[in-house]
């Protein structure tokens, strides 16, 4: 919903900084991290409703930060992106956690995104084994 926390992080500033924009401009309010060590920090200082996030990164991948995230914050919905297909075995580790995220291609379409960040904070989900948000 307009208004939600997003917390984006990518480290790939240009990237995170470009979706921070789109997304304050549309009515979020956007937080963003450069890598997952630093998303991870942020989530807990501003508890989002949602993170998107690339997986391939330097300090901690973004698996494994969403799946830290999700243990301590299980109201939280996660997206990840990414463009490099050695993410699915990070995808496959996560689920035998017991977490399920959902994985969007690199390139994304700006459309796409919104409509995928607006679906996904619409729903009735969260990050930690599809157990309901409250």
């Amino acid at each position: 919903m307009i208004g939600d926390r997003i917390l984006i992080v990518d480290d790939e500033r240009m990237i995170a900084d470009t979706l921070s924009t789109i997304f304050r401009g549309i009515g979020y309010e956007t937080f963003t991290a450069y890598n997952g060590a630093l998303g991870l920090d942020k989530a807990r200082q501003v508890d989002p409703q949602l993170v998107l996030s690339d997986v391939v990164m330097p300090e901690l991948d973004g698996v494994t930060m969403a799946m830290e995230i999700c243990a301590a914050m299980p109201k939280v919905r996660v997206l990840l992106f990414s463009g490099q297909a050695g993410t699915r075995s990070l995808l496959r580790n996560a689920e035998e956690h017991g977490f399920h995220f959902e994985l969007l291609e690199k390139p994304i379409h700006p459309d796409a995104i919104i409509h995928k960040v607006a679906e996904t904070l619409a729903g009735q989900e969260s990050c930690c084994g599809g157990a309901p948000a409250q």
